[in-house]
């Protein structure tokens, strides 16, 4: 175990922190190349599905939510000129189509429904039975086209000694893929992706806020949002690009933010909640950094790594311990409210020792 002086951490990084990101970045490679492959084969027999890109780690359409889980947007062609609708008349039908006499749920605050006619231009295919009832795009429709066109793309590009589909209880579409290393896990999501404009739920920033900067601010909702296939009735939002945007230049001002984001990811990984599939993921990790950055604006609020790293730390502690994270752009949205509670308590003993005798794990 290792104390907080600048010379152990610098030696934390260097052992810890940077092998994770070769060891991730190898992975990344491997798995993208595949389902490259895989995507441009189900582009081709499909043109509504767009082809991923092999771009390395900094791909926009791939996130990394654990060294061995992987979430894969994969981007919907056909519709364009999206714009928002204030009122609708909500329908409910099984995925086959026939009509729910009651509601199922209506859409949380991170969901919405989404209708064809919401775009000025879309292809003639969107509006096929396969895909939409009554003018309602439906996830679990398009959902199951994709997965019948995955199964048979991994057969025509002989992969399946590499890529197996996993069976789901809903209607997601997850892999595994075998890479050199090890097995990880990829959710495939078709993904519709809105750079035009900013989603009227996601009332951000908050007011009086001095992070991010009004510049900031503009430049983050200029990239817009996705609307993500991640359940059988309504669409999710997304905000991949704009999360990425707010990252870039975090620390042009010479703190220390992102080296805290990422010792605590590798102590989260390592110490706190392991496993292939932990409960709480890069994405938990990335909005507590989002939080504690508006929280602490300021340049010397960063310039001690120690103070910073703990600040965050406690933040994930208030977190795991009150099953409560709010969403960074969509305020009504608990990103753990469907968490295990057990395993999040589990989490909040871990960090409570911890920060009783705050030392990095070098074991």
């Amino acid at each position: 175990m290792k104390s907080f002086t600048e010379e152990d951490v610098e030696f934390y990084i260097q052992n810890k922190v940077e092998r994770r990101h070769y060891l991730v970045s190898k992975t990344v490679e491997e798995v993208q190349k595949i389902i490259q492959q895989l995507t441009t084969e189900i582009s081709y027999k499909d043109t509504r599905f767009q082809a991923i890109s092999n771009s390395g780690v900094h791909n926009e359409n791939f996130r990394v939510l654990a060294p061995s889980q992987f979430l894969i947007t994969v981007p919907l062609r056909g519709l364009t000129g999206y714009r928002e609708r204030q009122v609708r008349h909500w329908r409910y039908y099984t995925v086959h189509g026939a009509k729910l006499l009651s509601p199922v749920r209506d859409p949380e605050e991170l969901q919405q429904w989404l209708e064809v006619e919401q775009f000025s231009k879309s292809l003639q295919q969107w509006h096929e039975t396969e895909v939409n009832f009554e003018g309602d795009l439906v996830p679990a429709k398009i959902l199951k086209v994709f997965r019948e066109l995955m199964e048979k793309s991994i057969t025509f590009c002989n992969l399946s000694s590499k890529v197996s589909l996993l069976e789901s209880v809903s209607s997601v579409v997850r892999v595994a893929v075998e890479t050199s290393d090890s097995q990880v896990e990829v959710e495939l999501v078709p993904t519709v992706e809105i750079p035009t404009c900013w989603p009227e739920k996601a009332q951000w920033p908050r007011c009086f806020k001095r992070w991010p900067s009004q510049e900031k601010v503009q430049c983050v909702k200029s990239f817009g949002f996705n609307l993500l296939a991640h359940s059988n009735y309504h669409w999710q939002l997304g905000f991949s690009r704009a999360e990425r945007v707010l990252i870039e230049g975090l620390d042009e001002d010479g703190g220390c933010r992102m080296k805290c984001f990422r010792v605590m990811r590798q102590m989260k990984e390592d110490v706190w909640c392991t496993g292939n599939k932990p409960i709480l993921t890069t994405y938990h990790l990335q909005t507590v950094l989002f939080w504690t950055c508006e929280k602490f604006p300021r340049t010397k609020d960063w310039r001690c790594f120690r103070e910073g790293f703990l600040r965050m730390v406690r933040k994930l502690h208030k977190c795991a311990s009150q099953h409560f994270l709010k969403h960074y752009f969509v305020r009504g949205t608990n990103l753990l409210k469907y968490a295990n509670t057990s395993e999040l308590d589990l989490v909040a003993s871990k960090l409570a020792v911890f920060l009783e005798n705050p030392v990095l794990c070098l074991d």
